[in-house]
């Protein structure tokens, strides 16, 4: 009897290891996916301090806050997960996140910081190469 109790255990123990890994591949590839695509669809010019744009400016007020909450509340997440996916042994793009999260925040001295963040060689390199990849031009900076 005692026996089965003891397989029974270790068995949800291997499952729940199982069950780990795949959460983790998972959440890879989509972190991997999502991260990819947004580097892809950046115009070259997006880090050039002289590109001023502004978030949806030709909508009606009350959507334009409304959107512009919702933003920012997308990109803290992400700056979190980014956080969380910077640590050791979790799989995942953590830099290339908080980037992202960044790029969606709304506060003074964001178009430096994602500046300083992209300007890193290393960095720089690993996005022109994913971009070069999809045949779409490097990123200009200042």
């Amino acid at each position: 009897m005692f026996e089965w109790i003891t397989n029974f255990f270790s068995s949800i123990t291997l499952r729940g290891t199982l069950l780990w890994i795949l959460i983790f591949a998972l959440t890879f590839g989509v972190n991997l996916a999502v991260v990819s695509l947004v580097l892809v669809k950046l115009p070259a010019a997006y880090f050039k301090r002289s590109d001023n744009r502004r978030f949806l400016a030709n909508r009606p007020p009350i959507i334009r806050g409304l959107a512009i909450i919702g933003k920012n509340l997308l990109g803290v997440m992400l700056v979190g997960v980014g956080i969380l996916l910077s640590l050791p042994g979790i799989p995942g793009q953590g830099i290339l996140t908080i980037l992202l999260g960044v790029m969606l925040l709304d506060f003074p001295g964001r178009r430096r910081l994602e500046h300083w963040i992209v300007s890193r060689p290393r960095l720089l390199k690993t996005i022109n190469k994913l971009r070069h990849r999809f045949s779409k031009p490097a990123l200009v900076l200042d």
